[in-house]
């Protein structure tokens, strides 16, 4: 006997085929299953049976799916809680949280992701080995910043590994918002230089007739408001490591004096005769295709050589495949302490809605719209209303879907245009209020072709 098995789990739903087809999933699986076709027959089952899953319909005709919800808890605080309904809006979904519903899904859902909701669920009635009531963080950090399990990830952890304890310049290229920057901090924490300063300089944010004297110092009088010596950036890293964030932002002269300090390990300051010798391990990045600059002649080849001794491409978050849940969850937990909120997970229907973005920001732009979501959540769960994604961001994920690139290893063309049919007929459903009818003649298909759209899809909710 399996370990599913020992679960037993009742169905609240007025809808025939819905519990039938919820009995012959469920059971599949390996759980025990009961049904209850109202809400007055649930509070009869629930008076005289435990179970450990009530899986609900929010809207049923005699009695709401919330009033089924608050038996059970009051029953049996143990009982873990699912809502269902092709209606639910945002004021019952918070209301079914702040009751204690574990999550809320809205029809149609996909079957494996359901399954996967119930497995997860019934996982979380397990107590926690750590303190009570406390809910055990699912994000593992690694170099103590970074997350994630992806093989994409993986790689980068394994030459942050093998470059740290090295002397070698190291370039990071990746997008905007990869983490660039928070790996080039774990390469100096992996290094023997870890216990000195790591110096991080964005190139991009500093003007150019500042910038010289904000890398290598200057003496007193060296112009106007000189009233002091000041050491540079590359003075107070000496023995450590800088960080040139946006390398490709430096100008010509820069350049040039960069070059000198990475041949030479000496400079001089602005408006001083004396050189000064520096002991600093660079790593530099960007979100520029350098070679293409050097080729078009805007940044010096030598220099782009001793930068480039050894390469670490950081992957896009829309290729990190499975981080994405990880990462949602450690922000959530993060920002759920840094603003006094008890928001505990993301509903399903957010995370489904977070799959289908392509995040042009990356990892960075998935930590704003978490932070984001937690600050405007009034439940202890972050549901699709507060991800606040505008339809400008849909309909670049839209199209960033579509316009996949055609490389010489291929794409799966059918696995495109799944995502982007699914995605319409989702808009559909949201649109026309979940009626299946109404969706088909939004979309300008029969209801035939619907129904079998939404069998090829998984997105059927009942076994027609």
């Amino acid at each position: 006997m399996s370990g599913k098995e020992t679960y037993s789990i009742l169905v609240a739903d007025d809808e025939r085929s819905m519990r039938e087809f919820l009995e012959i999933l469920l059971t599949k699986e390996g759980y025990r299953v009961s049904l209850a076709a109202s809400g007055e027959e649930a509070f009869k089952i629930l008076e005289n049976n435990t179970f450990d899953l009530l899986i609900t319909d929010i809207r049923m005709q005699d009695v709401d799916g919330i009033d089924v919800l608050k038996k059970a808890k009051a029953l049996s605080p143990e009982t873990v809680v699912i809502m269902i309904s092709a209606f639910a809006t945002a004021e019952t979904a918070v209301e079914a949280m702040k009751e204690g519903a574990y999550d809320y899904i809205p029809k149609p859902f996909k079957v494996r992701d359901f399954k996967k909701i119930v497995r997860d669920a019934l996982e979380s009635r397990k107590p926690s080995a750590g303190v009570e009531g406390e809910t055990e963080s699912k994000s593992i950090q690694h170099f103590g910043c970074l997350v994630g399990e992806s093989p994409q990830i993986k790689r980068i952890y394994d030459l942050i590994e093998r470059v740290g304890p090295t002397k070698s310049n190291v370039f990071i290229s990746g997008e905007s918002g990869t983490g660039k920057e928070l790996v080039a901090k774990a390469i100096h924490r992996q290094s023997p230089r870890g216990k000195k300063n790591c110096v991080v300089i964005n190139c991009a944010g500093i003007p150019d007739n500042l910038i010289e004297s904000e890398l290598f110092g200057y003496r007193k009088g060296a112009f106007t408001g000189a009233a002091a010596d000041k050491e540079g950036l590359f003075e107070v890293a000496d023995g450590g490591t800088v960080f040139l964030d946006e390398v490709g932002e430096l100008t010509p002269a820069i350049q040039v004096k960069l070059l000198r300090v990475i041949q030479e390990r000496t400079f001089t300051a602005v408006g001083g005769t004396e050189e000064k010798s520096v002991d600093v391990r660079l790593i530099s990045a960007t979100n520029k295709d350098l070679e293409n600059e050097v080729i078009h002649g805007r940044f010096r080849e030598d220099l782009f050589f001793r930068l480039n001794v050894i390469h670490l491409a950081m992957p896009p978050l829309r290729e990190r495949e499975g981080d994405l849940a990880l990462l949602s969850q450690h922000f959530l937990e993060k920002y759920s302490r840094d603003l006094g909120k008890n928001v505990k997970k993301i509903s399903a229907y957010a995370m489904d809605i977070l799959k289908q973005y392509s995040f042009p920001g990356n990892v960075r732009e998935l930590e704003n719209i978490i932070e984001r979501s937690v600050a405007l959540e009034t439940s202890n769960i972050v549901l699709p209303e507060s991800l606040t994604l505008s339809n400008f961001q849909r309909e670049r994920t839209k199209d960033n879907r579509r316009r996949r690139d055609l490389t010489p290893e291929g794409i799966n063309l059918d696995e495109i245009l799944a995502e982007i049919e699914r995605d319409y007929i989702l808009r559909g459903l949201e649109m026309a209020h979940g009626s299946k009818q109404r969706t088909a003649t939004l979309l300008g298909i029969t209801m035939r072709s619907f129904r079998y759209r939404l069998d090829k899809l998984g997105l059927s909710t009942s076994p027609d």
